[in-house]
């Protein structure tokens, strides 16, 4: 299993990016969190299969929701992991 401990997505308003990731997530059956930050970008955290969390990172920095335009998403703290900390995939207020 594979955890993607953050990412950060740039600037998103109005373009339902949290709902559309939180549906990827799900579609996948990966586990963790979105949320929007108080500076319009969006965060969160993936857990699950190698090849889905690589998936879902690709989606993330190429995809995103039908309205959005993506210029920047950054990953940090990729690893290993022997059981997931989270047992669905949630937005985050």
């Amino acid at each position: 299993m594979r955890s993607l401990g953050m990412y950060r997505v740039g600037v998103m308003q109005g373009v339902f990016f949290r709902k559309y990731t939180e549906e990827q997530a799900r579609k996948l059956g990966l586990v963790g969190w979105v949320k929007n930050t108080a500076a319009g970008t969006v965060t969160g955290q993936v857990q699950g299969a190698v090849d889905k969390v690589n998936f879902m990172m690709n989606w993330l920095k190429s995809v995103g929701s039908p309205m959005s335009r993506i210029d920047k998403a950054h990953f940090s703290n990729e690893r290993d992991v022997s059981k997931l900390d989270f047992n669905k995939f949630s937005t985050r207020y």
